[in-house]
């Protein structure tokens, strides 16, 4: 035990530093691991605690550094490949994606991707922030599948990815820099990366910085030969639904090749204060920006289309980009607990431009009447988080152990929303003069409260009990209102009153679990615990008062609006009941987890569309079920050669019918037509996730001169996927199963790499995933719709890349 001097001068320095950082946010405790003695054996900190995976009794995955490198592993969208029970549709650099972790998801597939998920947390060390940072310097990524609501809360309903960086070393100067270059099939342009790592010790031992930036262009390869050359003006569709002649292209239209690329900009500096290992203060900064001009997706053959084209008539800009400040305080206060404040602002901005000509077809106002209908929209959103914790963990030993905490996290959002229809006839240039055909504000932001904790017994060497809980209390408030210039409203709608409500509830969620270890290199583990997810604020502007609930008593001018039960969504969650294995066996030759699992969703959230305009929404409707099993092995039946391997399977659909759930037009694929509703049905499978899904892949390594030769192949299958609930019903898309190929062989010697590699080796054009419903074609007073689009696979990209480090 320290003498009271010393636990004095380290409370009194906590106290000082403390006081120092108040106004600012802090962050949690330091997630340092390593790789055990075997060089097989991965500590991760899931649990708040470091342990071996073998060690922890949940279902956890962890790729460590040397595997993110080696598979060319940049961001959250490779993740899913090498980690059994989630899916990943690639829709490019636009968005950081969508993510569905063993199959919790009720919406509909599309080509864009989400910038935000409440089903699940990502975590950038212990900041949670949905955001694809570049994996840059890190030292593992771990995923927890199954609801993480006692330790974790918000956004864990299905599960929680974390980013684990490196932290800064106070006792060397060390570094690293990396180059890639590489070629696309169906693109013009040569993609590159570079990043570089610096860890510089200012004072020994106390103070050290460290940084990891880089910069990315990924090519593009989804070309837009449809554009219009002066909005309003040119035509469209100069020749017909069916084809276009060469000369009414060349007055009408021209094309952009592969605007699809992705160019990234990515940076994290950290700054490392320590009296000594039980007293730390770190300060971290992210920023990242990406920037791409077109979508991933296609036009599914609209006027002659590719597989490599979309029949946009608008370039599809976005620019986006977050930034991270956190600090993070931990103390050691007599071997007896470590206490953790933590905390961190974060800011996400995204402002997009997109063609909006469809949308206004499908919605049939007649705009199509005039030949040179041309649309586009603007939107430009921000999110602001601040979040902060303390969290209280025994460090006493002995047969209990607990974690104790408190969390606070506000989250505001802003967005404002504009169509344009350039030089429409409907349009006054001399009142008007952008041609404002919609425009909106939405204001937002929702508070959340939290106590949890969570101990653990051990009743005898072999065997541990745990049990946690966590209350939550979250409010949430929106604002805003939506103005039509065409029919004479203001152009700005904040000029209009405003609309708007509020909402909030609490609840707790738990958890329970044991472990039994057979032999010590055999634990069997169980787990039975409850998930929650926030409910929140529609991103639609509330109808004015005067509106009724009733559309069919509704006699004024198109309106877009969400009515008061629109307006917001509850909560929803999830218990979840899993039994697994791990296992070392024959001498470490083989390592295998197993686990099967069943989880109970209660209150789903679902898309829906406003009453009034179609417009997306989220509701709360039904109950579900995801149920299967998931298995990962490593082998090693000599010492040069490991053959891994991820196999994963799971039913997940509606336990109970859903009325008026789905929206679809009818008829379908012809106009005029009009939105209605049909009913989701107990047994509809949940969208966005494969059925079945799984990896093998095969390393050889043989020394080679003053190195070593590393081989690698690993083929990657995903099992079919539903585009949409009632797919059959709902006229949406079975997406077919697809396996790829990717391979590599590297030299490896002193502080140096060198290497070859290749993905997608056989150039499958195979779909990931589709936008829009095909009630959704067609043509609408001879216009032909380009609203159901396809995603497809990132071509065949072959490279070469190098590394170094010191």
């Amino acid at each position: 035990m320290r003498n009271s001097a010393k636990l004095k001068l380290r409370l009194l320095s906590a106290t000082i530093i403390s006081s120092t950082m108040l106004a600012m946010p802090a962050m949690a405790q330091s997630e340092e691991s390593e790789e055990g003695a075997s060089g097989n054996t991965i500590l991760v900190t899931a649990t708040r605690r470091a342990t071996t995976i073998m060690d922890t009794p949940i279902n956890i995955t962890a790729v460590s550094a040397e595997e993110l490198q080696r598979q060319r592993i940049d961001d959250i969208r490779d993740i899913a490949d090498f980690t059994p029970g989630v899916t990943i549709s690639d829709t490019g650099g636009g968005t950081t994606g969508d993510i569905v972790l063993r199959g919790l998801n009720a919406t509909d597939v599309d080509d864009f991707g989400s910038n935000f998920d409440d089903a699940l947390g990502i975590y950038l060390g212990e900041v949670p922030l949905y955001y694809d940072f570049k994996l840059i310097d890190i030292e593992r990524v771990e995923t927890l599948l199954g609801p993480q609501g006692t330790l974790y809360g918000l956004g864990t309903l299905a599960g929680a990815i974390r980013y684990i960086p490196n932290r800064p070393d106070p006792t060397a100067i060390e570094g690293s820099f990396h180059a890639r270059g590489y070629a696309k099939s169906e693109s013009d342009d040569f993609g590159y990366q570079v990043d570089g790592v610096i860890n510089l010790p200012i004072v020994r031992d106390h103070i050290a910085f460290r940084s990891a930036t880089g910069y990315y262009f990924d090519p593009g390869y989804i070309d837009y030969p449809l554009l219009v050359q002066e909005p309003g003006i040119s035509n469209p569709q100069p020749d017909g639904p069916d084809s276009i002649t060469q000369a009414g292209y060349d007055a009408n239209l021209f094309e952009a090749e592969d605007l699809n690329f992705e160019r990234t900009f990515t940076s994290r500096n950290q700054l490392l204060f320590q009296t000594d290992d039980n007293l730390q203060l770190l300060l971290t900064y992210a920023y990242q920006q990406t920037k791409t001009d077109g979508a991933s997706s296609n036009s599914a053959g609209v006027l002659g289309t590719g597989v490599y084209e979309n029949a946009s008539r608008f370039e599809e800009p976005v620019d986006r980009h977050a930034h991270l400040a956190s600090a993070q305080i931990n103390a050691n206060i007599a071997d007896i607990v470590d206490v953790v404040a933590t905390g961190a602002y974060t800011e996400t901005k995204f402002d997009a431009l997109g063609d909006v000509t469809d949308l206004l077809l499908d919605l049939d106002y007649g705009y199509e009447l005039y030949p040179g209908f041309a649309g586009f929209f603007q939107s430009d959103q921000k999110r602001k988080q601040k979040n902060a914790e303390i969290r209280f963990v025994s460090s006493h030993g002995g047969p209990l152990s607990w974690v104790l905490g408190g969390f606070y996290n506000e989250n505001k959002f802003n967005s404002d929303y504009a169509e344009r229809l350039p030089n429409h006839p409907w349009g006054d240039p001399a009142t008007n003069p952008e041609f404002l055909e919609y425009v909106s504000y939405v204001e937002s932001e929702v508070k959340e409260k939290a106590v949890f904790g969570e101990a653990t017994f051990q009743i005898i060497p072999q065997w541990q009990v745990t049990a946690g809980a966590r209350y939550f209390d979250y409010t949430s408030t929106i604002a805003g209102a939506a103005a039509l210039p065409f029919l004479g409203d203001p152009l700005d709608p904040r000029e209009l009153d405003v609309n708007g409500g509020d909402d909030g509830q609490d609840g707790w969620v738990w958890k329970f679990n044991t472990s039994f270890d057979i032999t010590p290199d055999i634990m069997i583990y169980g787990t039975y615990s409850k998930g929650y997810r926030l409910g929140g604020p529609n991103r639609v502007a509330p109808c004015p008062p005067d509106i009724p609930v009733d559309p069919t008593e509704y006699t004024g001018d198109q309106i877009i609006c969400a009515l008061p039960n629109e307006e917001q969504y509850g909560p929803d969650t999830t218990k979840n009941l899993e039994l697994g294995i791990r296992a070392q066996l024959f001498d470490d030759i083989l390592s295998l987890n197993f686990n099967v699992f069943q989880i109970k969703w209660d209150g789903i959230q679902v898309n829906s569309a406003t009453t009034y305009g179609v417009t997306g929404i989220t509701v709360n409707g039904g109950t579900g079920e995801s149920e299967g099993f998931e298995t990962s092995f490593v082998i090693r039946p000599v010492p040069q050669l490991t053959i891994r391997g991820t196999y994963s399977y799971l039913d997940a659909k509606l336990t109970q019918d859903v009325p008026g759930l789905i929206s679809v037009n009818d008829p379908a694929g012809t106009y005029p037509s009009a939105p209605i509703s049909i009913d989701a049905l107990d047994g509809d499978r949940l969208p966005g996730s494969a059925k079945n899904s799984g990896s093998l892949g095969v390393t050889y390594v043989t020394p080679m001169a003053d190195g070593e030769l590393i081989a690698n192949w690993t083929a990657v299958y995903r099992g079919n996927v539903v585009s949409r609930l009632g797919y059959e019903r709902a006229f949406g898309d079975l997406i077919p199963s697809f396996t790829t190929h990717r391979a590599s062989v590297a030299y490896e010697w002193d502080n140096y790499t060198i290497s070859l590699w290749a993905n997608n080796i056989f150039n499958n054009d195979a779909i990931v995933s589709v936008t829009n419903d095909r009630s959704r074609t067609g043509l609408n007073d001879g216009v032909v719709l380009r609203y159901y689009r396809q995603v497809p696979l990132n071509p065949r990209t072959v490279g070469v890349e190098g590394r170094v480090s010191f």
